[in-house]
């Protein structure tokens, strides 16, 4: 299985790509504010590449739930100047977590090789077109409304049913657009329009995704629902957020979204050093 990102290719099986989150956001659920700046934001970018970063994924709009959307200006004066400098100084490849397709094509244009489209669930496809012209990865993520209305009353009959429904029906339309099944990276969306027994059930579920060949990312770092289920604050998800990566990695999941990359990269490698055991 391959991934290709412009300049980039991923062939698996490979060891897990554990992916850093850089929020250039002062209103983000979990580092809002700590990295807003751009001197600030590209030195996070760069620690966490030092822990062992293969991707640094770069968002200037928070998606809590609830959060306002920002304009296309202040989101592009957030990110682009911290992908320049990132795609210039470092080799390691660049996301950009977006929802507006003009912010994806300055980002790619800045040096990003990779869209984080948590909207994959759009109607028009001028942001696939994007992805398609710039021969760019592609995050399909599955959510239910918007980051205002997502949480409001989330119902599905089957969970995961609908949301592998709708990969297939996406990944259709992708490749009507010009994006290739190899750009395609598929995100059940873990907190996205879902309650707390709809992320437990598409955790459970995750083998169940394989069966469409891409890569699987799964990102449920200081995520609210383990907040919910174990009365833990922000700061002290890190345990749980560990769990779920490794129960990710057991069933098939390829790359692991992260605020805590030097405790993911352990906690991955150990999980894969058993799992190679396990079939020898």
């Amino acid at each position: 299985m391959l991934l290709r990102a412009r300049q980039f290719e991923f062939q698996f099986p490979r060891p897990t790509l554990i992916m850093g989150i850089v929020n250039v956001t002062p209103d983000s659920f979990s580092d809002g504010g700590r990295f807003f700046e751009t001197d600030r934001a590209v030195a996070h970018a760069c620690t966490l590449a030092a822990q062992g970063a293969d991707l640094l994924d770069i968002g200037g709009e928070s998606t809590r739930p609830g959060a306002e959307p920002v304009s296309e200006a202040e989101e592009l004066r957030r990110v682009i100047p911290v992908i320049e400098r990132l795609a210039a100084e470092m080799p390691t490849p660049v996301s950009v977590d977006t929802v507006k397709p003009a912010v994806a094509r300055a980002a790619l244009q800045a040096g990003a090789c990779l869209v984080n489209d948590i909207a994959a669930n759009r109607d028009d496809d001028a942001m696939w077109r994007v992805v398609a012209e710039a021969g760019a990865g592609y995050v399909c993520m599955h959510m239910q409304g918007t980051p205002q209305t997502m949480q409001a009353n989330p119902v599905y009959a089957d969970v995961c049913r609908e949301v592998g429904e709708f990969f297939g029906d996406r990944l259709r339309r992708l490749e009507e657009c010009g994006v290739t099944p190899e750009q395609v990276v598929l995100d059940v969306g873990i907190g996205f329009g879902k309650t707390l027994e709809h992320n437990l059930q598409l955790l459970a579920g995750l083998r169940r995704f394989t069966c469409w060949q891409r890569p699987l990312l799964l990102g449920v770092s200081r995520k609210s629902f383990i907040g919910k289920l174990l009365g833990a604050e922000t700061p002290e998800r890190l345990p749980a957020s560990l769990a779920c990566a490794a129960l990710a990695v057991a069933n098939g999941v390829q790359i692991i979204r992260t605020h805590d990359v030097a405790e993911t990269v352990q906690a991955v490698r150990m999980t894969e050093a058993m799992l190679e055991r396990q079939t020898k």
